[in-house]
């Protein structure tokens, strides 16, 4: 049976959310973030995106663009509340539903085609009950892989619905921009460009003497992927790969005590919700990035794997040491935790976390149980603090 695949994209969803319940902000360019100095943008309405304002560009930056943007603040809490609504619309289509973030998804509606229609109308049904629910619209790609779905539902964006099927695969994508192949990421594609690949039928047909330099071992993955070929299945359930925390200073931040509170507090919350989840992780990193926007990690194992914010926390320190003592004087404007190799508690050793915990599980048990009723700033390490 041919598979039927469904990409589900809200259309600028935080700023439609947002011009959505404040009807005088229809037809506006809005911009969704903190309006400070250190804000990004986390979402741009259409009304916007035509001045050249992006999601994830400094907010300074967006304000340039288009000194009249409406800056909101941004209201988790209520995108999540709306992402529920429609989320509760795939599942009465299908039960294959894997969320990418609170806003997109891949639906498997092949079960679902003899009850409900063919797959453009399940589409059409998915939008209609989106818009009728919550009064936004989505975007959505159809095609019979997921790889293929996703880029079909950035093709006519806001609230469109593009449909491949599988003999006219390589008539959509041959044309398109590289640019356009989901992960390729912004430096590898100006690599790929500057390589004379300028479309994905360039990327497909190339010889491997131009690909090889380029991918390495990837590289006959990355001509499939450029044919429109992939078998992944649609998850319903996806393992985390990493969790993390970071926080954007209001300034710049160069004095090593300031930054190592910074630094020990990022470790309690990312340990935090490593507990939350009932997991360990092998591995700990560390996100830095400067003034100038240039952005490093450095990260190492850590065994037995842990859930100790202490050990997490002395690790994460002694990365950050060794990279300042590389770049004396460093600003640094962003710093971030990054927990991988993420396990369940579950499957340690009978005796892995007191050999990673050194006997602090119980204190790092009372801390999450105080702060769980109280607040996340109810009680701290005395390192946390600034």
């Amino acid at each position: 049976m041919i598979r039927a695949i469904l990409h589900v994209d809200m259309d600028a969803f935080f700023a439609s959310v947002e011009q959505h319940d404040r009807p005088e902000l229809a037809g506006k360019p809005v911009v969704v973030g903190h309006a400070g100095e250190r804000g990004v943008v986390a979402a741009a309405s259409y009304e916007v995106r035509r001045f050249g304002v992006r999601s994830a560009m400094p907010m300074s930056s967006a304000l340039r663009l288009c000194p009249a943007a409406i800056c909101m603040p941004p209201r988790m809490a209520r995108y999540r509340e709306v992402s529920a609504q429609v989320f509760a619309v795939f599942r009465e289509i299908t039960p294959l539903v894997q969320g990418l973030s609170v806003d997109e998804a891949f639906l498997d509606v092949t079960g679902s085609v003899q009850l409900l229609g063919d797959p453009p109308a399940i589409a059409r049904r998915i939008k209609d009950e989106i818009r009728a629910r919550t009064g936004l619209t989505a975007s959505v790609g159809v095609a019979t892989n997921k790889l293929v779905a996703k880029i079909a539902s950035d093709l006519d964006k806001p609230d469109g619905l593009t449909v491949v099927p599988a003999e006219r695969v390589r008539e959509v994508l041959d044309p398109l921009s590289v640019r356009r192949l989901p992960g390729l990421g912004r430096k590898l594609g100006e690599k790929v460009e500057a390589a004379g690949l300028r479309t994905l039928r360039d990327l497909r047909t190339a010889p491997d003497a131009v690909l090889w330099p380029l991918f390495g071992r990837d590289t006959a993955h990355m001509r499939d992927r450029a044919a429109g070929i992939d078998e992944r299945p649609v998850l319903t359930e996806v393992e985390d790969k990493s969790l993390s925390a970071e926080d954007t200073f209001p300034r710049d931040l160069q004095d090593p005590r300031d930054l190592d509170a910074k630094l020990c507090r990022l470790a309690e919350k990312a340990c935090e919700r490593l507990r939350r989840k009932g997991l360990m992780a092998g591995r700990v990193g560390v996100k830095i990035r400067c003034h100038d926007f240039a952005t490093f990690t450095r990260q190492r194992s850590i065994a037995p794997p842990t859930q100790d914010g202490r050990a997490v926390r002395d690790v994460a320190r002694e990365l950050l040491c060794r990279w300042l003592a590389e770049h004396r004087g460093a600003k640094l404007r962003l710093l971030g935790v990054v927990l991988g190799e993420l396990a369940p508690a579950a499957q340690l050793g009978l005796f892995a976390t007191t050999a990673a915990g050194g006997g602090s599980e119980r204190l790092d048990s009372a801390l999450d149980q105080v702060r769980e009723r109280f607040g996340s700033r109810a009680l701290r390490r005395g390192n946390m603090l600034d």
